[in-house]
């Protein structure tokens, strides 16, 4: 039973576990967050870490928020290089990469019922499964069901084109073309798109946010603070924004689901989706998710869950590490 040092890396922080167990099994200790853009490269937040927890591993695991390649990554929201042979020089260790919705997708078997809430039953069978997380970006990834085994595997879809539905999303993607030139799914459903989303909605309503509002603002999360004022219906702006964003959400996500064919179900994961249940809970994202046209049948019969702990791409790397197809 191998200790592996296992770590979820993101662009607003790194999360860093110790992770033993056996099969489906994942028990992990130690967790720990840092803030990522307080450290000038990985290596540094590792260091500190295991000067911290002063515990032997016998391997890294790491879900990198962006594209790997050969073993290698650059940080989407960072400006961090990650490499699994400068890493295992460095500490003396194999080391694995993964993309950070692979291994969320890899930790799946290892969720029990507390932590997913079912938001559609759908038609229970196997196939295909797609994982979506928002967070600081936005992430996607796919499980091929062969029939016999589960294979994930990684995308960048977060990064494709956004594609309004709407004259207010037409506006929406004008504004933000001006700003960026190319519109990702990432601008519009993520947690670094709202306060664009919250700038762009106060123009388009020609509407100020009160003066509480825009202390809060000044002093917190931009995002959090929106999210939260939306839960607790303070400001009716930040409602209409919140419920917008959930549709958004759920769109993209019946995009996704498309695409895979995910009749195995569809799980929605990352740092907001927890955050904003009770959003989610109301018809805005099943509604956007299932609809598409000739397709709505077929989506209303796909399962589609969220994911309610943040431990689980933690889950998936030490589920991952054991496998001979990653190492």
């Amino acid at each position: 039973m191998k200790r592996i040092l296992v770590g979820d890396i993101g662009g607003t922080k790194t999360r860093l576990a110790l992770a033993e167990g056996e099969g489906a099994a994942v028990a992990l200790t130690e967790v720990r967050e840092y803030p990522s853009p307080h450290y000038a490269t990985l290596e540094a937040v590792l260091e500190e870490y295991m000067t911290q927890v002063d515990s032997p591993v016998e391997g890294i695991a790491l879900g990198v928020a962006g594209p790997v390649a050969r073993q290698r990554a650059q940080v989407t929201n960072l400006p961090w290089v990650v490499e699994g042979a400068v890493l295992r020089q460095h500490f003396g260790v194999e080391c694995v990469l993964l993309n950070d919705l692979e291994a969320v997708a890899w930790g799946l078997p290892a969720l029990n019922g507390d932590e997913l809430f079912s938001l559609q039953e759908g038609v229970s069978g196997e196939g295909n499964r797609a994982v979506i997380a928002a967070g600081t970006g936005l992430g996607e990834a796919g499980i091929h069901w062969d029939g016999t085994r589960f294979y994930p595997f990684a995308t960048e879809g977060g990064h494709t084109s956004f594609s309004p539905r709407t004259e207010r999303e037409l506006a929406l993607w004008r504004f933000l073309q001006a700003r960026h030139g190319h519109v990702s799914w990432e601008r519009v459903v993520s947690g670094m798109a709202l306060p664009e989303l919250h700038e762009f909605l106060r123009a388009y309503e020609h509407s100020s946010p009160p003066l509480w509002l825009q202390a809060a603002l000044a002093e917190g999360s931009v995002g959090a603070v929106l999210a939260q004022a939306a839960v607790e219906a303070t400001d009716p702006l930040c409602v209409e924004l919140m419920h917008w964003f959930v549709c958004l959400y759920g769109a993209e996500a019946g995009n996704l689901a498309l695409k895979v064919m995910s009749r195995g179900g569809v799980y929605v994961g990352g740092g907001i989706a927890p955050k904003i249940l009770p959003l989610l809970r109301q018809p805005g994202f099943l509604e956007s998710f299932v609809d598409k046209g000739r397709m709505r049948p077929l989506l209303e019969a796909m399962p589609v869950q969220v994911i309610v702990t943040d431990r689980v791409a933690l889950y998936g790397l030490a589920l991952a590490a054991r496998s001979p197809r990653i190492c």
